[in-house]
């Protein structure tokens, strides 16, 4: 997504576990058992400014699907903030939509439930292949050694956005490569009221994505080989502090961003009260704020080191959203159909242009709508140096713990207490007793 940052509500935890054992078995009760095999429902997530907006793109593509195969789509824009909760009360139902979209980073925790239709080699088969997708992309569709539970459908990546004239005017001649030279660069843009990086501290996802990028980078994953929870190994603990420690001990954050989760970190930025942010594919937000394409510049997301390889070299979350068969369909054949039209090259070109995010499929990423010099950024850092979100069934609960625990060190920082390690410890340890019981 542009702007609406993905998460699982804590809320829903105990709705996701009691999913795993309520969703087998039952007769087919899909949209299309209503509609009959010429008719599919299909819930697609708010991706553009309004769920206006997102009829407007989507409805004359799906009229052209039903020119190609003579098959009706049922469209229902459904917000973010509803949309995991729809899903959990269909999955524990059997009632639900033919096809979804889902966040990426749901793809695990909904793939433990039982609700979405597997793709097993001959589903690929149908859609065209497997290969024909991103490998980056591919890793955030459900848990190692398993069927996948979704495709990709659009693709973001984390890219660092800066303000040119601001670094100009501080003598600053190239963004930084190194999270050394951004603090260096950051304190030197931090005056008069202004602040060298903007951060959305009172957000739990985009604290989650930066941790978990972070905690790669200091060698963790926050998961151990077993899939068991371990948030206080020395990396994560490490990671979490670093990324707190913009506010709290190089204070090129500003105390007030410890409270921003509604985006208001791209605000900053681009009315100049940053100079720096780290976001996904952000164009389209900062020119509805007046901010011109020249006025900006993106580089890859620093790395602690200007030599890093392998896994401390991730310097992005595989960001995006995921196209899922409800497993309840009674119209199998139509929604793989319509799985296939929607990961089409042309329409990944479509959609993807028409919502500023990047196509996971590989023959679409060659289109010129997709060569302006920020997506190229992003498009290479989702093809060489993202890794997804951890594929375990409590992925959804990882987010809102730590997160949360990221929110509240925030706060202390802006508050004034300090962020130690110790205290930074505390915390993860408390978010991991949040985790559910293995």
């Amino acid at each position: 997504m542009r702007t609406t940052r993905i998460t699982a509500p804590a809320a829903l935890a105990a709705v996701l576990l009691a999913c795993t054992t309520a969703c087998g078995g039952g007769s087919p009760t899909g949209g299309s058992a209503q509609g009959g095999p010429e008719e599919l429902t299909y819930w697609a997530s708010n991706q553009g400014s309004s769920l206006e907006a997102d009829k407007q793109v989507l409805t004359p593509e799906l009229k052209k699907f039903q020119q190609q195969t003579g098959i009706k789509v049922k469209l229902e824009v459904v917000p973010w903030s509803d949309l995991l909760n729809r899903i959990l009360a269909a999955a524990a139902s059997g009632q639900g939509p033919d096809v979804l979209n889902i966040g990426n980073t749901w793809s695990s925790s909904l793939q433990a439930t039982g609700a979405l239709r597997p793709f097993d080699a001959k589903a690929f088969e149908a859609i065209g292949g497997k290969d024909r997708f991103v490998a980056s992309a591919i890793g955030a569709t459900g848990a190692q050694g398993k069927d996948p539970a979704a495709v990709p459908l659009y693709s973001l990546a984390y890219g660092l956005y800066y303000n040119k004239k601001m670094f100009a005017d501080a003598g600053i001649a190239e963004p930084p490569a190194t999270w050394d030279e951004l603090v260096a660069d950051g304190k030197r843009l931090t005056k008069d009221g202004t602040y060298g990086l903007a951060v959305e501290g009172g957000n739990p996802s985009e604290n989650v994505h930066h941790a978990f990028v972070l905690g790669k980078q200091h060698g963790a994953d926050f998961f151990d080989a077993a899939g068991k929870p371990d948030f206080t190994a020395p990396g994560a603990v490490a990671a979490v502090k670093q990324y707190v420690d913009f506010m709290a001990a190089d204070r090129i954050v500003a105390p007030g961003s410890a409270e921003y989760a509604a985006n208001q970190a791209v605000t900053d930025f681009a009315t100049g009260k940053a100079a720096m942010l780290l976001w996904q594919a952000a164009g389209s937000s900062l020119k509805s704020h007046g901010m011109k394409p020249g006025d900006y510049g993106v580089a890859p997301v620093p790395m602690r080191t200007k030599d890093a390889t392998g896994p401390t070299a991730v310097n992005s979350m595989v960001a995006g959203i995921n196209l899922a068969v409800f497993n309840k369909t009674a119209n199998a054949d139509g929604a793989l159909k319509f799985v296939k039209f929607m990961t089409g090259d042309d329409e990944q070109r479509i959609l993807n242009a028409a919502y500023g995010s990047l196509p996971p499929v590989k023959a679409a990423q060659s289109d010129p709508a997709f060569a302006t010099p920020d997506l190229k950024v992003l498009a290479d850092a989702l093809a060489r140096s993202a890794a997804p979100l951890p594929q375990v069934a409590d992925e959804s609960q990882f987010e809102t713990a730590v997160g949360t625990a990221v929110k509240d060190l925030f706060a202390d920082a802006a508050a004034g207490r300090p962020v130690t390690t110790d205290s930074v410890r505390t915390a993860l340890q408390k978010a991991q007793q949040q985790m559910p019981a293995s």
